[in-house]
């Protein structure tokens, strides 16, 4: 244990200017052994630090290293566990208990003893030693000193102790003098200890001889423990009077400490009585105002304004704790609450009276834009308001029933005035519709000449969309003699009857016009009321697109009063997303415009039974509309409500397409006159220029192309099934030129949509062209045609073509009989008569008579060129020939088409 000892002085603590006085070999309780050291040591400096150090043997290596240290005045208590009965474990109470179980019981009590005369010497027996043996602390002390550990005792605590230079140079000398110290180190000490045994007698006899001195020292000595005594009774008197005055200056202290406390609280009170007079303080002009401010004047509202602010503010302050149990805090609240129920109520009352005198206002200029069909304009009456509404923002954070009965009340008096205003602007666009006075302005009971409804042609939409054939008639609305209305709907069969001269034109145009008239007076006037009701009620708007303007938020310093977690109000009211309030403003905006949609929608019907083509102009219109509200906000009203009325007029355009097909289905041709060009068909043509017109600028044409197809396939069907009844003329005849003048439309009209019924009219024309071509030819030629027929037919069941010539039907008398039948002369006849039988069949309009005429001329070259190929195979040799050329033929047909 001393060599370990003398290393860890050595290594360990040396180097820290510290000494070491004890040791013990410990390890934790309870635990995996593994074993450290705990050691007592004091540092070499002034002031004396005690430490208790536990070193621990390295894991690397041989030598110790520092793990933890604790300074001694840490340590509370010192458990030895059992004071009778030896026991190696001890316990050490620092700011947690340490358990340890020493190696020995000796090192233990040395260890224990250690740290109760450190105790002693440098911590005035602050420790508290549990469950130790007294007689382990008794044996450390001498009996009547009250010194427990002097200098002697605490080097006699080092049982070793390093030499110094001089020792170690002495001790040199020595051994350098003695040869075998080395070699032979028992008679090296047995010479030492008789050298020792030696001085030790000269020593013994130099004391004897001085005993005289002796006894002088020991009366000095004797004289120096008076001394020390009675500094020893000085010092305690010293130390008795300074401990009063230790007790004085503790009271002083304490005194200090009670003035410092007070000064704190009083300036802590400071604060909060400035806090308070700060922040719950409403200046006299603030309250003036709120009782009696002038809402009317812009000055009266600015200064309300600022008052109301004021006392928000007053009122969401945030109260510390134990604020709200002053009296005066409780007094100053309920002025406040008084102040905002005795504004909201004025306010409130104010509002109202404005909302009233406003709506008396309007209506005194409505007479005058009954005239014109246009809308009387809110805007200075929206101008007006919007003065109050930072006002009506405060309400609306203060008051929620009286914000929401203002609400409830301005879209009472709103939606009356709007409604005589929106019911008289329709009236308005009736009367001009119908081309009636006001008085008669009932549409059921309108008498109308039917002279009135025939107009000129004139521009639809440009230059471009003029019509230039026939176009559809109107649905005439006239009275009988009797006062029954008859009603005449447009459809495909009375566009293609009817002549331009009896169109009327420039009622669809002035129809237009009226009902974008109509619709652009509405727009403006629904999405200024929406911006007014989201402005002055504080409403937060849907998430706002790109392009459209955002509201300002509640919280905004600048746009109103600042919101507060904590506040007098309570919680009255939940505070509504911005979901909510976008809902709460299209439940205002559809209340303030609850005859919008029924209007339009009687207007629609007025305009589709005027002229169920209306329905195109009126879907291209609100198509339009529609697209500009959803890009504005798809979630407003203005766009609820088109998008409604726009399905009322989808649905009658779908019921006009029907009404035109059923038409188409229900057609009758006459019987003795040829069919030419189909009715429907011209109707077709015009329709489709028409609808064209209408839509070249519109942003959607799906309806219409849908209608489209729908309309030709009925139109192909309708072509075939009449050209199958057909009795005057042949079936190709009229499947050849309606189907050319579908081609010739859609090719001129470009339609997308319908890029592949142009091509099947194309086929259909051309396979009927030919069909009709080839069936002609067969009768100018019958006995020629029969003849080959046969000998084709010969042919086909096996006979050799040069063995044909040998059949009794077929030989070569009966071929010049037959050719001799169809001389040049006759020929000619019959192409004559074949050519005036093709222009009976054909119509003028389509002018196809020149094209069938040289399809029958190239068709009756191939024939010829077949003829007489059958010949050359069939009776080689023979020298047969046609009586006619193909230079005849060019000319029989050049001269039939000029003489005609």
């Amino acid at each position: 244990m001393t060599a370990i000892k003398h290393a860890l002085q050595r290594d360990i603590f040396t180097p820290n200017d510290e000494r070491l006085l004890s040791i013990v070999n410990v390890c934790k309780a309870g635990k995996k052994k593994k074993n450290c050291f705990l050691c007592a040591t004091v540092t070499t400096e002034r002031p004396v630090q005690v430490n208790v150090v536990k070193v621990k043997k390295s894991d690397k290596g041989d030598f110790y290293k520092r793990q933890t240290a604790w300074i001694l005045r840490d340590l509370a208590v010192v458990d030895a566990k059992d004071a009778n009965k030896e026991n190696p474990e001890f316990d050490l109470h620092f700011e947690k208990v340490y358990k340890w179980l020493a190696s020995s019981i000796a090192e233990k009590n040395s260890f224990i003893t250690c740290i109760w005369k450190l105790n002693q010497r440098y911590l005035r027996k602050k420790i508290e030693f549990v469950n130790v043996s007294s007689q382990l602390l008794e044996e450390s002390v001498p009996s009547g000193e009250n010194q427990s550990v002097a200098g002697g005792d605490e080097e006699s605590l080092d049982e070793y102790q390093e030499l110094n230079a001089r020792e170690e140079q002495d001790i040199e000398i020595m051994m350098d003098g003695c040869e075998y110290a080395i070699s032979n180190a028992e008679a090296f000490a047995e010479k030492l200890s008789s050298e020792l045994q030696v001085l030790d007698g000269a020593n013994i006899q130099s004391i004897m001889a001085s005993e005289k001195q002796v006894n002088t020292l020991m009366q000095l000595l004797d004289e120096a423990l008076k001394e020390v005594d009675q500094i020893e009774y000085k010092l305690s008197s010293y130390e008795e009077m300074l401990q009063s005055v230790k007790e004085q200056m503790d009271h002083i202290s304490q005194s200090n400490d009670l003035i410092q406390l007070s000064n704190t609280n009083n300036v802590k009170l400071l604060e909060e009585i400035e806090f308070l007079v700060n922040y719950l303080d409403l200046s006299k002009g603030h309250i003036k105002a709120l009782t009696d401010g002038d809402l009317s004047s812009s000055k009266g509202i600015e200064a309300c304004t600022n008052a109301a602010e004021a006392l928000l503010q007053c009122m969401n302050v945030a109260l510390r704790p134990g604020h709200e149990e002053l009296h005066a805090v409780r007094q100053q609240q309920q002025q406040f609450r008084d102040l905002r129920e005795q504004f909201a109520r004025r306010l409130t009352n104010h509002l109202n009276n404005v909302f009233v005198q406003q709506g008396h206002d309007q209506s005194s200029s409505l007479a005058q834009h009954s005239i014109e069909l246009t809308l009387p304009k809110h805007l200075p009456f929206h101008r007006d308001l919007l003065r109050y509404a930072k006002l009506m923002e405060w309400l609306k954070n203060t008051d929620r029933e009286k914000y929401e009965g203002l609400n409830k009340n301005y879209v009472d008096y709103i939606s009356r005035l709007y409604e005589r205003e929106i019911k008289e602007f329709f009236e308005v666009a009736k009367i001009k519709m119908t081309g009636t006075s006001k008085e008669g302005k009932k549409f059921a009971t309108l008498p109308r000449k039917e002279s009135s409804v025939k107009q000129d042609i004139e521009s639809l939409h440009g230059s471009s969309g003029k019509l230039t054939g026939s176009t559809s008639s109107l649905n005439k609305l006239s009275v009988q003699g009797s006062g029954n209305r008859r009603s005449q709907s447009s459809s495909l069969l009375d566009m293609g009857n009817m002549s331009a001269s009896d169109l009327d034109v420039a009622d669809r145009t002035k129809f237009d016009k009226i009902f974008e008239q109509v619709l652009s007076e509405l727009e403006p006037l629904c999405l200024a009321e929406q911006d007014f009701i989201s402005k002055f009620f504080k409403l937060q708007q849907s998430p706002a697109l790109p392009g459209s303007v955002v509201q300002p938020d509640s919280n905004e310093v600048d746009g109103g009063f600042v919101s507060r977690p904590h506040n007098l109000l309570g919680d009255k009211f939940s505070v509504p997303s911005e979901k909510e309030e976008a809902s709460i403003i299209r439940s205002m905006m559809i209340k303030v415009f609850r005859c919008i949609e029924p209007e339009l929608n009687n207007l629609i019907s007025l305009g589709d039974k005027i002229d169920s083509f209306n329905s195109l102009y009126m879907l291209v219109k609100m198509s339009h509309h529609v697209w500009t509200a959803e890009n504005v906000d798809p979630a407003s009203f203005l766009s609820t409500t088109l998008g409604n009325v726009l399905v009322t007029v989808k649905r009658n355009f779908d019921k006009c397409i029907w009404n035109q097909m059923k038409q188409m289905e229900d057609v009758k041709i006459s019987k003795k006159s040829k069919v030419g060009i189909l009715p429907f068909v011209r109707g077709f043509e015009e329709f489709a220029e028409l609808a064209e017109s209408i839509f070249r600028s519109a942003e959607r044409r799906g309806d219409l192309d849908k209608a489209y197809a729908k309309l030709i396939r009925a139109v192909y069907n309708n072509v075939e099934k009449v050209a199958n009844e057909s009795q005057k003329t042949p079936r190709d005849v009229v499947m050849m030129e309606n189907f050319h003048h579908i081609f010739s439309t859609l090719s001129r009209l470009k339609i997308a949509c319908l890029e592949t019924e142009r091509r099947e009219a194309k086929h259909k024309y051309t396979e009927h062209l030919q069909s009709y071509v080839i069936y002609s030819l067969g009768q100018p030629l019958e006995k020629l045609n029969h003849f080959f027929e046969g000998i084709e037919a010969r042919v086909a069941q096996g006979i050799r073509e040069e063995e044909v010539s040998y059949q009794l039907a077929f030989n070569k008398q009966e071929l010049r009989k037959v050719i001799k039948e169809y001389p040049g002369k006759e020929v000619k006849k019959g192409l004559d008569n074949l050519y005036k039988k093709v222009d009976k069949h054909l119509c003028e309009e389509e002018n196809l008579l020149q094209v069938m005429w040289h399809s029958m001329q190239d068709e009756f070259i191939r024939q010829y060129k077949h003829f007489e190929g059958l010949i050359a195979r069939c009776y080689p040799g023979s020298g047969i020939t046609m009586e006619f050329t193909i230079q005849d033929i060019l000319e029989y047909f050049s001269s039939i088409a000029q003489s005609h």
